[in-house]
Parts: C-alpha cells; sequence; structure tokens
C-alpha cells in the first residue's frame, strides 16, 4: 500500500512540477515589473523544489508519505493566494487542474491587455480627464496619465505588442512616442521620452525595455505621459495600472467603455459581469 501511494504521489508531483515550469516562464514573460507576484511565485517555484528533493529521498527510503502529500497541498493552496480566491475546504486534483486552466487563462490576457506601471516615476502628476492646459492654458481634456520622472528613467512595455510608432511626432506635442499595438484593439502610447529604444515594426514583450523618459515635444518638464486606448478611444488607464493576477476581476467591473462581455465566448471572466449581462 505505501509503495502504491508513493507511485501516485510522485506522478501527481510529476505532473504539478510541468504545469508550475510553464506557469514560471509565462508568469515572467507577461507580468514584468509586477516584482510582488513575481515574488510569490518564486516563493511557490521554491516549495516545489524542496518538493522534488523530499520525493527523491522518499523514493529511497519510502517514508513520510503523508507529509509530503501535505506540503504538495500547501502549495496549491498558495497557488489559490496568487491568484486572489478563497481556500479550497479540500484540495483534490480536480481543483489542481481548474488552479493551472485558471491561471493560464489569466497569464493570456495580462500578456495581451495593458497592465502594471510602464515606468517607476516619482509620483502621477496628472491624472485622466478635464485639466487646465499646462503650456496653452486653457481647459482641454487629458487622455492618459503623467507620470512625473527624472530624464533617463527607463520605461517599458505594459503588454506584448508590435510597434505601430517610433519616432518623433511633432504635431500632437507628444515628442519622441512610441504607439505599441496589442491584443484585442488595445493600443498603448508613450510620449516625450528622450530616447527610444525599439523601433517602427518591432514585437515587444511585456516588461521589454522601450525608451528612456524625457521632456520632448510640448512640456514643462521631464515626465511621461501614458495612454490607453481602444479602437482609437482613450480609456482612463488607472484600472490597467492597478490590475494584476490577483485582482484579475477588478478591470472587467470598473472599465465600462469596453464590451466585455463578447469575451465570454473565448474565455469565462468574472462571474459578476456574466451575472450582470444574463
Amino acid at each position: 500500500m505505501s509503495n502504491l501511494l508513493l507511485v501516485k504521489t510522485t506522478d501527481d508531483l510529476d505532473d504539478l512540477e510541468q504545469g508550475i515550469d510553464t506557469l514560471t516562464s509565462q508568469y515572467e514573460l507577461t507580468l514584468g515589473t509586477q516584482a510582488l507576484q513575481k515574488g510569490q511565485l518564486n516563493q511557490l517555484s521554491s516549495t516545489l523544489q524542496d518538493l522534488t528533493l523530499e520525493r527523491d529521498k522518499l523514493q529511497e527510503e519510502n517514508l513520510r508519505i503523508g507529509e509530503l502529500n501535505e506540503t504538495l497541498d500547501a502549495s496549491l493552496y498558495g497557488l489559490e493566494d496568487l491568484l486572489g480566491l478563497p481556500q479550497s475546504d479540500e484540495m483534490t486534483s480536480n481543483r489542481a487542474d481548474e488552479l493551472t486552466v485558471l491561471a493560464s487563462q489569466r497569464l493570456y490576457f495580462l500578456s495581451n491587455l495593458p497592465n502594471g506601471l510602464p515606468i517607476q516615476g516619482i509620483r502621477v502628476s496628472d491624472r485622466f480627464g478635464m485639466r487646465m492646459h499646462p503650456v496653452h492654458k486653457k481647459r482641454v481634456r487629458h487622455n492618459g496619465l503623467d507620470f512625473k520622472a527624472n530624464t533617463g528613467t527607463p520605461i517599458y512595455a505594459t503588454a506584448d505588442g508590435v510597434v505601430e510608432y517610433s519616432g518623433y511626432h511633432k504635431k500632437s506635442g507628444f515628442g519622441n512616442l512610441i504607439i505599441l499595438q496589442h491584443g484585442l484593439g488595445f493600443k498603448t502610447y508613450y510620449a516625450h521620452m528622450s530616447k527610444l529604444k525599439v523601433k517602427s515594426g518591432a514585437f515587444v514583450s511585456k516588461g521589454q525595455l522601450i525608451g528612456l523618459s524625457g521632456n520632448t515635444g510640448i512640456s514643462t518638464g521631464p515626465h511621461l505621459h501614458y495612454e490607453v486606448r481602444h479602437l482609437f478611444t482613450p480609456i482612463d488607464p488607472e484600472p490597467f495600472v492597478a490590475w494584476n493576477i490577483s485582482n484579475f476581476d477588478s478591470l472587467f467591473s470598473n472599465v465600462k467603455g469596453v464590451k466585455w462581455a463578447s469575451l465570454r465566448k473565448m474565455y469565462p471572466l468574472n462571474q459578476a459581469l456574466q451575472t450582470a449581462q444574463q
């Protein structure tokens, strides 16, 4: 009986190891600068490494199988915490499969839609909405977030995509500007940069360095002007900046200008949204 339990435990651990290795590579690629969550996943991977060592030892000693199973469950509960989910009463193989699928779905969206900070700025100096233009001195709509930052501060892509434009854009007053095309009709704009690190037509990944902050174009001081647009319409970037794997459902509730309901045919989104649309 003990040998049978060991074989089953070993098979389960092999499956979990392969799944978490895949999640780790996806996570590091898609979540870029979100260091806190990356640290959580690294801790989970460290637990998996400890389990692997323990399994190898058990194969020699054939002991403490129950302890290993308990530690294995604990690592899966850690994945639930990372995903911002309530803890299951019991960790079954079906629940482990559900967690893997859910994590993959979330990582798909987090790789293709803008999320997280594009820059480690000093502070947000101007927000989305109507404002008095600092140069033209008239009330106009501000279509993004301004991050006050010293010249030369690194700027990162907030999602995978392709560079639609990289160059000096005089007409808009944006100065050195990069426009990235992302999935599902989204674009991001990065303006007033001092240096451009990618060229038009290039593919970029989330977290990739694309330029340095500056004061080019119509600007009163060094900063990054950052926009999120969907089908040419500017959207408040703040919910996207705050969006991550743990609060995944929040975007679909907080951003009203996008027809999220149609995405249900591709992937299930948050339960509150589905109920509201029925």
